[in-house]
């Protein structure tokens, strides 16, 4: 799978490339950011997935991420969350198409033909970035914010042998429980609520996912607007008591949704995904 350099950057005493690849899975050219430390590797690595309306950009410009990585020695990959460019179906709406792929393979018009996103991220992407880089696929860990988060706990749960650690910035914990997955969930997966099951974090882990993950770590300011009608990390805590799976929920007094917020503890996970990578 040819990937080709787009830009390069030195930042924190490594290298950051801006990418681009051809996906079978999505039908159009995808977009990554990949940043690695100095030296021959392979390098233990995450892969970030963002939220609603982001690009391979936003984390990567405002994070922080990077310093933190160069001290534990941890590449960061980073895609796009969405297909797309001419042809690719969207919505005028900001939590529905392009900038909103919600981690899923969409088995609905107009979303079918090129919104896989699930797909891309756990094939895909995985292949394009282990094969043009110093990686190892044998310690990887995956972490995101908000539809981020629910894609990285969702993918992270059904795919153990491709993600050694999990964590989560302020994460949609429950897709059948909140309007943003009603309205994505629907679009994409349509009105079957049973088929939404594999992609809502709170009932993987009821129906037995996750016991492959000794802890997973979610931070949730106090402050964030989505908290109460979106997000309800206390679901994701009640699954976890019930399955005897340890999520440890953070709640950060005073902090928002926004990557002030994330910039803040991205040294944390880090570290904590450093401990077990």
């Amino acid at each position: 799978m040819t990937v080709e350099t787009l830009a390069t950057h030195r930042v924190h005493g490594g290298t950051l490339r801006y990418a681009k690849h051809a996906s079978a899975r999505t039908g159009t050219p995808m977009k990554f950011t990949v940043w690695t430390p100095d030296g021959e590797g392979p390098f233990p690595y995450l892969v970030w997935l963002s939220g609603l309306t982001c690009t391979e950009d936003n984390f990567t410009v405002k994070s922080g991420v990077y310093e933190y990585a160069a001290q534990h020695g941890i590449a960061i990959v980073a895609p796009d969350t969405s297909p797309r460019g001419e042809g690719v179906a969207d919505d005028p709406a900001y939590d529905l198409g392009q900038g909103a792929g919600f981690y899923v393979d969409a088995t609905q018009a107009p979303w079918a033909s090129h919104f896989q996103m699930y797909s891309y991220v756990t094939k895909d992407l995985l292949e394009a970035v282990d094969g043009a880089f110093p990686l190892d696929p044998a310690r990887r860990g995956i972490f995101g914010h908000s539809m981020g988060g629910h894609g990285a706990l969702t993918i992270a749960l059904r795919n153990p042998e491709l993600f050694k650690s999990v964590s989560a910035f302020s994460p949609i914990v429950s897709p059948l429980n909140c309007p943003w997955g009603d309205k994505a969930m629907t679009a994409y997966l349509g009105s079957d609520r049973a088929a939404w099951r594999a992609h809502d974090a709170c009932a993987l882990i009821e129906d037995g996912y996750g016991q492959a993950f000794d802890e997973i770590l979610v931070d949730q300011g106090l402050a964030d607007s989505f908290l109460e009608t979106q997000l309800k990390p206390e679901l994701l805590e009640e699954a976890g008591a019930e399955a005897r799976l340890k999520v440890t929920v953070r709640r950060q007094d005073g902090y928002d949704h926004s990557y002030f917020f994330i910039s803040t503890f991205i040294g944390d996970h880090v570290a904590f995904h450093a401990a077990r990578l």
